[in-house]
């Protein structure tokens, strides 16, 4: 399915954006808010009042957005558990570079847990920042179990983006709610399209927009639609996941922590192929924007629901005009050369 629309949406639901978050990323060396870039050639193509996008493709010396999350989870176990000497993380990527590099910043160990797809250039960069690498024979959910039972060793903490609420995966949540407190200082938006994954930084978004009073569309593969398919059923459905070059949204199941922010305050998803993601790349590069496959899918997503019957209904639900303000999240650089 190419669209689902959320007959559940309830920004009053959804619950408030942490904002202990920013003061400490605002201590961290190097830190700086990520750009917004314009893009009035689309703008002005599908007939609306502004296209931006938010660009992740340098955070923190790091090609992606999951430091944000890493970092706060991080401090915040911590501060629970200072004896705490080694970090575990599962990860397609990006978050399993972001935990590594938060754990050399702290003086600690790292280990982090991959599925066998995970490209070998994923493996090198996480394992460049430090980190012992583990390939788990099995899909991302697989590397999440591995993850977790060998953080039950003494000393250790799981720092997941996946889980239960109340624990890292909320902390996760919590972290990236900085991203959308320094987009709501740069830009003017109506409508915000995310890239879901498991969810946790779509649950960011979906906070801040019931905050803010912007609405959320979140955007996954078609070959890992597992929010579409939950909101579609009305609770956590996991589905099959064949394979993406979204390596970052390849994801079975949404998290735990992040689904009653989702299922309140999303609007609805769009599922994109991996060849309008590439087309979305190329684009993005028109504008000088390294912008990967995950981020892109967001300008995918923007083109079909403004651009295809399909989309009319959810098009329909946001009240989409020639006025309306679209924020793109563009969350990671080109990985396939540098992190896979």
């Amino acid at each position: 399915m190419r669209a689902v629309v959320n007959t559940a949406v309830d920004p009053a639901a959804v619950p408030g954006p942490d904002d202990g978050a920013a003061p400490f990323h605002r201590r961290l060396a190097g830190y700086a808010p990520t750009p917004v870039h314009q893009l009035d050639r689309l703008a002005a193509e599908l007939g609306v009042g502004a296209v931006r996008i938010k660009d992740e493709s340098d955070r923190l010396g790091l090609p992606a957005f999951k430091i944000l999350g890493a970092s706060w989870a991080v401090e915040r176990a911590l501060r629970e558990q200072p004896e705490v000497r080694t970090l575990v993380a599962a990860s397609a990527g990006n978050h399993g570079r972001a935990v590594a590099h938060a754990a050399a910043l702290r003086g600690l160990a790292c280990r982090v847990f991959l599925p066998a797809r995970a490209l070998a250039a994923r493996r090198r960069a996480i394992a460049a920042g430090g980190a012992e690498v583990v390939v788990v024979d099995g899909r991302y959910e697989d590397a999440t179990e591995a993850a977790a039972r060998a953080a039950d060793a003494d000393g250790v903490a799981l720092i997941a983006d996946v889980g239960a609420a109340g624990g890292p995966a909320e902390w996760v949540i919590d972290g990236y709610a900085t991203l959308f407190s320094e987009a709501a200082a740069q830009a003017a938006y109506d409508v915000i399209i995310v890239p879901v994954g498991v969810g946790s930084l779509a649950a960011a978004a979906a906070r801040h927009g019931a905050l803010v009073g912007a609405q959320v569309v979140g955007v996954e593969p078609a070959t890992a639609a597992c929010l579409g398919a939950s909101l579609a059923h009305g609770a956590p459905t996991p589905v099959p996941t064949p394979g993406t070059t979204m390596a970052g949204l390849d994801c079975a199941e949404v998290s735990a922590a992040a689904w009653p922010s989702l299922v309140r305050g999303i609007a609805g998803t769009v599922t994109v192929s991996d060849d309008e993601a590439a087309a979305a790349m190329d684009e993005l590069s028109t504008y000088g924007l390294a912008i990967g496959e995950c981020g892109a899918a967001a300008l995918a997503a923007l083109r079909a629901l403004l651009g295809e019957d399909a989309c009319r209904g959810l098009r329909g639900r946001l009240g989409v005009t020639a006025q309306t303000r679209v924020l793109l999240i563009g969350t990671e650089g080109y990985t396939a050369a540098d992190t896979g």
